[in-house]
C-alpha cells in the first residue's frame, strides 16, 4: 500500500480565495490519482510509485503555507499569525526546520530524503532568486557604493578564502586534531567554498528586519558580485588539488581567468539585455507576451553564460539592470504588474524550497564530524568577517564622503550569511575526494550558524545599537527635482575644478544613453521625453489607477488601458539658433568661472 495525494479545490464565496485541501489516503501500488482542479481532472499514476515522492508533494505544499505575507505574490496564513514567532524567528530558520521534520519522517518510514541537486540548485531555483534581486536592483544606491561594493566582494573573498584555508591547513597539522592527511590545496579548496556571502541567506534575513538603505545595498551588493571570485578560486583550487602542483603561471591565469569570468558574464547580460529591450518596441500589438521576453532573454543570458564557463549571476544581474528603464518604457502597465508579481512569486516559491531541501538535505548525510575541524571552521568565518570588514573599511573611509561608523560595520561584518551556493559547490566535489563528508558537514554547521544564530540575533542587535532602519516612503517629484538639481550642481563643481569624477562620467554616460541609445530601443516619441516629465506621468498614471480601482473616481472615467494608450503632447523643440546662443552663453560664463577660480589660486 502506498499512501498518495489527493488535491482538489473548493471555493467558498466570491470575496473569499480558494482554499486548497490536502487528503492522504491508502490506495493500491500503481493506482490512479485524479486530482480536479477547477473541474479539471488528470491521471498521475507515474507519481504514486513510492512515499518520497509524494511527500515531497506535500511538502512543498507546506512551505507554500508558512512563506511570508510580505510577499506579494503568496498570501499564506501559517507564518506570520503569531507575532512573536515572526518578529523572532527568521523565515528560513522556520523552513529549514520544517525540511529537517520531514527529512526526518522520510528517513523513519525508511526511504532515502532526497537531496538538494547542484544541477537543480544552480539551473532551476537560484535564477529566479537573482533575477528578482537585478530587475529591481536600486540603480542609485548600488553605483553610489560600487567602490565599496567590488572592494567587499572581490578582496574581502580573497581574504576569507586564504585566511580560513590558510589556518584550517595549520590546525589540521596539530597531531591531536588527527587531520594530519588534509594538504593546503585541499584547506584553500575549502575556504572558497565557504568564503562568499549568500545572496539567498542575506535577502532572507535583511527584508524582514528592514535595514537602512546603505547597509543593505553594501551586504547584498556584495553577495550578488562575490560570485564570479567564488567561481574562479573554487574552479582554480579544484584544478590544483587535481594536479598537485601550483606555478607562477598557473597564478597568473587565474587571475586572467576571474577577469575573463565576471567581465564576460558582465557582457553576455548587457548584449541580451539590449535585445530584450529592442524586442520591446514592435510588442506594442501583441501585450500578451511582453513579460515572456523578459523572462526568456533573462534565462537565456543565464545559461549561455554557463555554457562558456562564466559567471550567471553577474549575466542575470546586468540583464536585468540594463533591460529595465527601456522595457518599462515599451510595456503596458498590465505587463509590468505581471512581471513584477510573477518574479516576487517565482523568487519566493525558490526560496522557500531552498531552505527546505537544505533541511532535508542535512537528514540525508552522510556526515563525517570532527569536531576541532567544524568548530575550527565556524570560529574562522566569524574571525575573517570580522578583520576583513575592519581592516577594509579603514581603507574605504579614506575615499568615502559618508564614513561608515563602527555599528554600520558591525552589521556589514554581522550579516555575512553563508547559504545554499556554498552547499552546492561543496556537494559538487567528487564522491572521490577523501574529506568530501567532513566538508559537507562543516559547510552545514557553517550555514545553520549563521542562519540560526546571526539571523535570530541580528534584530535584536539592530534595535540595541539603534542602527537607522529603511523609511518606507514614496518618491516625490519635488525629492526628484532636488536630486536632479544637486547632481547638476555637482557636475558643474566638478567642471569647475577641471576634475573628472564621478558625476562627471554619469553625466557622459546620461548624455549618450539620451542621444543614442534611447533612440534605437524606446518605441515612438517616448525617447524625447526628459526624465522629469517621464517620471511625473508615471506617478500620475499610478496614482489614477490605484483611485480607479479604489472607487475614489466614477467609473466614467477613461480606463486603465485607454490611460496607457494615450499619446504624449509633442514637446515644443528648441530651433537650432537658439540652442546654438544658448551653448554660447554657458560656454563664455563657465570660462569666466574658471578664469576667476585660477586668478584666486
Amino acid at each position: 500500500m502506498t499512501p498518495c495525494l489527493r488535491l482538489h479545490t473548493e471555493p467558498n464565496s466570491v470575496s473569499q480565495r480558494h482554499q486548497i485541501f490536502v487528503r492522504i489516503k491508502y490506495r493500491p501500488e500503481g493506482a490512479v490519482i485524479n486530482t480536479p482542479v477547477r473541474n479539471a481532472s488528470f491521471g498521475a499514476s507515474h507519481i504514486c510509485s513510492t512515499n518520497t515522492v509524494d511527500l515531497l508533494v506535500l511538502q512543498t505544499y507546506l512551505c507554500l503555507n508558512t512563506k511570508s505575507s510580505s510577499q506579494p505574490a503568496l498570501h499564506p496564513p501559517g507564518f506570520h499569525i503569531i507575532p512573536r514567532v515572526s518578529s523572532v524567528v527568521p523565515e528560513s530558520c522556520l523552513l529549514i526546520v520544517v525540511g529537517l521534520l520531514v527529512g526526518g519522517f522520510i528517513k523513519v518510514i525508511g526511504e532515502k530524503p532526497p537531496v538538494l541537486d547542484s544541477q537543480l540548485f544552480f539551473l532551476c531555483l537560484l535564477p529566479p532568486i537573482i533575477l528578482d534581486a537585478g530587475y529591481f536592483l536600486p540603480i542609485r544606491p548600488f553605483t553610489d557604493n560600487v567602490g565599496t561594493i567590488l572592494v567587499f566582494a572581490v578582496i574581502g573573498t580573497l581574504w576569507n578564502a586564504f585566511f580560513v584555508g590558510g589556518s584550517l591547513y595549520a590546525l589540521c597539522q596539530i597531531e591531536s586534531v588527527d587531520l594530519a592527511g588534509i594538504g593546503l590545496l585541499s584547506c584553500l579548496l575549502f575556504g572558497s567554498i565557504v568564503s562568499a556571502v549568500d545572496p539567498v541567506a542575506v535577502l532572507a534575513v535583511f527584508e524582514e528586519i528592514h535595514i537602512n538603505e546603505l547597509l543593505h545595498i553594501l551586504v547584498f551588493g556584495e553577495s550578488l558580485l562575490n560570485d564570479a571570485v567564488t567561481v574562479v578560486l573554487y574552479n582554480l583550487f579544484e584544478e590544483f588539488y587535481k594536479v598537485g602542483t601550483v606555478t607562477v603561471l598557473d597564478v597568473f591565469l587565474g587571475v586572467v581567468c576571474f577577469f575573463v569570468v565576471s567581465l564576460g558574464g558582465v557582457l553576455v547580460g548587457v548584449i541580451y539585455g539590449f535585445l530584450a529591450a529592442f524586442t520591446s518596441r514592435f510588442t506594442s500589438h501583441t501585450r500578451v507576451i511582453e513579460p515572456l521576453f523578459v523572462f526568456l532573454y533573462s534565462y537565456m543570458a543565464y545559461l549561455s553564460s554557463e555554457l562558456f564557463h562564466l559567471s550567471g549571476i553577474m549575466a542575470l544581474i546586468a540583464c536585468g539592470v540594463v533591460m529595465r528603464p527601456y522595457v518599462e518604457a515599451n510595456i503596458s502597465h498590465k505587463s509590468y504588474t505581471t512581471i513584477k508579481y510573477f518574479l516576487k512569486m517565482w523568487s519566493s516559491v525558490s526560496e522557500t524550497l531552498i531552505f527546505i531541501f537544505l533541511g532535508v538535505s542535512t537528514v540525508a548525510g552522510p556526515h563525517a564530524w570532527n569536531w576541532a575541524f567544524v568548530v575550527g571552521t565556524v570560529v574562522l568565518c566569524l574571525v575573517s568577517r570580522v578583520l576583513g570588514v575592519i581592516g577594509l573599511t579603514f581603507i574605504i573611509n579614506k575615499f568615502r564622503i559618508v564614513k561608515l561608523t563602527k555599528k554600520d560595520q558591525f552589521i556589514v561584518a554581522y550579516g555575512g550569511l553563508r547559504g545554499a551556493i556554498a552547499f552546492s559547490l561543496g556537494y559538487l566535489l567528487s564522491d572521490s575526494h577523501p574529506t568530501r563528508h567532513l566538508f559537507l558537514t562543516a559547510i552545514i554547521t557553517v550555514i545553520f550558524f549563521t542562519v540560526f544564530v546571526q539571523g535570530m540575533t541580528i534584530r535584536p542587535l539592530v534595535e540595541l545599537l539603534a542602527v537607522k532602519r529603511k523609511k518606507e516612503s514614496k518618491r516625490s517629484i519635488n525629492e526628484e527635482i532636488h536630486t536632479e538639481f544637486l547632481d547638476h550642481l555637482l557636475r558643474g563643481v566638478e567642471d569647475v575644478c577641471g576634475h573628472y569624477g564621478h558625476y562627471h562620467w554619469k553625466d557622459k554616460l546620461s548624455r549618450f544613453n539620451k542621444t543614442y541609445v534611447k533612440r534605437w530601443l524606446i518605441a515612438g516619441e517616448n525617447f524625447r521625453e526628459p526624465e522629469l516629465i517621464a517620471f511625473y506621468r508615471k506617478m500620475e498614471l499610478k496614482q489614477a489607477i490605484m483611485m480607479v480601482e479604489s472607487g475614489q473616481l466614477s467609473s466614467s472615467l477613461p480606463s486603465t488601458v485607454s490611460m496607457q494608450n494615450i499619446e504624449p503632447k509633442p514637446i515644443p523643440r528648441v530651433s537650432k539658433k537658439q540652442e546654438e546662443e544658448i551653448r554660447r552663453i554657458l560656454r563664455s560664463n563657465l570660462q569666466n568661472n574658471k578664469q576667476r577660480v585660477s586668478w584666486t589660486f
